[in-house]
């Protein structure tokens, strides 16, 4: 097959979330384990991060590759979905899956598809395991697709788990509840491995908590860690000094390319695990942090993220799709200049659309 008659394969062929909805989900790890029985259980070989949550998990996941490539450490990222090309969601030091190896691995592993008939985002993972291994990376973020307790991702034992904020989304698979949702996304925390919480609520937090004591795990919510003592947008940057005490008698200054202000909730999260991963004997320097931060775009090939692609007039691409990113959406439009406001949006068909709607600018023209 041509590399372009696999991508069609696996699309057409196998179960896809994005385009049939929940009925691609599968409510297991069985078919995850035996592909990657099948190919030699790849997830053993290679260092990871476990990042789980409604939002936020991409960009968290897109800054600490950076950073630790920038430190010198061959970088494996897993992230979904994809914009535009099927291989951003596999990369190494923010160059994408070469076209071959998906070729060849789709190849080597189609008898085992044909036999169990697993979905696309589970054969992805499958893929992008099998890659980082033979690829040798020295650690490999991984960015859960939908949950996290049944996600085909939940068969790794990372260094370090994180948990990013926990809101109303999937609901009819994951729960109608903050609490249901919570114990699904907790699924992730491993026995003896630290679990970063980057947002926590009172309705959540006592999930965590107890999952952790379950698993004897240490628990750190970053935002009793460390604090956002002062921030501005400058030049589509955001500029960040954060505190290093409750006090804020010590500050440590950040410029992201990541401008939209949900960032801050995200860089105290990336701070934290930079501090737990440092315990662990990664070398982790301060500075190199602070240039990381500074070009993600660059490093990662990350899109979508309040991101500027035109001046004059002003065109600004977002990739939130669920009523917490929408509320976040609407707090960075009034940060904005503007003086006509246009939206133009898009939705699967799982999203809650009349919600989305209520929640944005009644004054905008809508498309």
């Amino acid at each position: 097959m041509t590399y372009q008659q696999t991508i069609d394969y696996l699309i057409t062929r196998l179960p896809m979330f994005s385009r049939i909805g929940a009925a691609a989900y599968k409510a297991d790890l069985k078919n995850t384990i035996h592909l990657c029985n099948s190919i030699g259980n790849p997830q053993t070989g290679f260092k990871s991060i476990h990042i789980a949550g409604t939002n936020g998990k991409g960009s968290i996941s897109h800054m600490l590759a950076a950073i630790f490539q920038s430190a010198g450490y061959k970088t494996g990222l897993y992230t979904s979905p994809h914009l535009k090309d099927f291989r951003e969601r596999i990369r190494i030091n923010g160059q994408m899956i070469d076209e071959s190896f998906v070729v060849d691995f789709t190849e080597r592993i189609q008898p085992v598809i044909e036999e169990i008939d697993p979905s696309f985002f589970e054969i992805t993972v499958a893929m992008a395991f099998d890659y980082f291994s033979k690829q040798g990376v020295d650690i490999a973020i991984i960015e859960t697709g939908l949950g996290g307790r049944l996600d085909s991702t939940n068969i790794i034992t990372p260094e370090l788990s994180i948990i990013t904020n926990i809101g109303y989304d999937h609901m009819n698979l994951l729960g109608d509840t903050l609490e249901e949702i919570a114990a699904e996304k907790a699924g992730i925390i491993k026995p003896g491995v630290p679990v970063i919480i980057s947002e926590s609520r009172p309705e959540t937090k006592p999930y965590f908590e107890y999952k952790a004591g379950q698993t004897a795990s240490e628990i750190i919510f970053a935002a009793e860690q460390k604090w956002v003592a002062d921030w501005h947008i400058y030049n589509n940057y955001l500029h960040v000094s954060v505190a290093e005490s409750e006090l804020g008698d010590q500050h440590k200054e950040y410029i992201l390319d990541l401008p939209g202000v949900y960032q801050l909730k995200n860089l105290l999260a990336v701070l934290q695990a930079v501090t737990i991963m440092r315990t662990k004997g990664w070398e982790l320097e301060e500075k190199t942090v602070q240039q990381a931060l500074s070009q993600v775009r660059k490093l990662t090939g990350l899109h979508g993220r309040w991101e500027t692609i035109q001046q004059n007039p002003t065109i600004v691409l977002e990739a939130c799709h669920n009523q917490d990113g929408m509320e976040q959406l609407v707090q960075q439009i009034e940060l904005a200049d503007y003086n006509q406001l246009h939206l133009v949006l898009g939705f699967v068909k799982d999203k809650n659309v009349e919600k989305a709607l209520s929640i944005l600018p009644a004054t905008a023209t809508y498309y």
